[in-house]
């Protein structure tokens, strides 16, 4: 599957990108809307929030490797960022 829109794998073959915002409420609107998303899928991104950015990194821990679930949470994460 290709999701494309600056999302990439990371060293250890996780689904990783970063959202840049203008501070850090902004970056923590859109991590708390990435949370209510993952609950209602039942799949849950590692998120680090930070002035201006959030970075998501994602992958089945279950499995330790990417399934069709991360990339659709990924499709889903990157409709709620307005720029898909």
């Amino acid at each position: 599957m290709e999701l494309g829109n600056g999302w990439s794998l990371n060293k250890v073959g996780q689904l990783y990108k970063i959202y840049y915002f203008d501070d850090f409420q902004e970056a923590m609107n859109f991590a708390n809307r990435i949370a209510e998303v993952s609950e209602q899928e039942r799949h849950h991104p590692d998120l680090k929030i930070t002035w201006g950015k959030c970075e998501v990194e994602m992958w089945t821990h279950k499995i330790n490797d990417l399934t069709e679930s991360d990339f659709i949470l990924a499709a889903k994460i990157e409709a709620l960022s307005g720029k898909s």
